[in-house]
């Protein structure tokens, strides 16, 4: 009976972050209602507030779920280039940033926080989780059994310098992915290489 009931809940939330994604991605963050998501999830208000209780907790979760299918993809990205730091790191900086600019609800948020409405634009950027923690975890994890070679602080370095340089991109783009990924590995892999080893 416990297995089933956690079923349901977790059936609840992806209908209801479903629900919230859409409307994010049709009409911003700033417009959205929790009356709205009730409606558009076929559930009561009070439903959504038992499961949720806020739009901002609404707000991390949506953030968490984009940032789970992201590390997947990133993952993949650095198995298809393991042990060479450089291609790795463009590879999976480059999947990143690629993916922000094609995902309806990043596109979303940046709109909206430059048009003054940064609320959920703060979970990629001030607020130290998800974002930072769960990405730079996994690359920490990543980067011990891959490069081995790498000492402790360089490897540190350079997990929180690809992931504060991918966001900040993500963020306020300079260039193209392609581009800003292959600079952003560069950086990476002279950090972790500081004596110029190639990579």
């Amino acid at each position: 009976m416990t297995r089933f009931r956690e079923s349901v809940r977790s059936l609840l939330r992806e209908q209801v972050l479903d629900a919230a994604y859409g409307l994010v991605a049709a009409d911003g963050w700033g417009g959205l209602r929790m009356t709205s998501i009730a409606r558009t999830a076929g559930i009561s208000r009070q439903t959504l507030y038992n499961e949720f209780g806020s739009k901002e907790a609404i707000g991390n979760a949506l953030v968490q779920r984009e940032l789970e299918g992201f590390l997947l993809g990133i993952q993949r990205e650095l198995d298809a280039h393991r042990g060479r730091l450089e291609a790795a790191a463009a590879a999976g900086v480059g999947f990143t940033l690629q993916q922000a600019v094609d995902n309806p609800l990043i596109k979303s948020v940046l709109l909206a926080a430059r048009g003054g409405e940064g609320d959920l634009l703060a979970y990629l950027t001030t607020r130290p989780e998800p974002v930072f923690a769960t990405a730079t975890a996994m690359l920490e994890a990543y980067a011990t059994e891959a490069w081995p070679d790498v000492d402790e602080e360089s490897r540190g370095l350079a997990v929180e310098t690809i992931v504060r340089l991918t966001v900040s991109h993500i963020v306020q783009p300079v260039a193209d992915p392609e581009e800003s990924a292959r600079r952003i590995a560069r950086i990476t892999a002279r950090i972790a290489y500081p004596g110029g080893r190639a990579v």
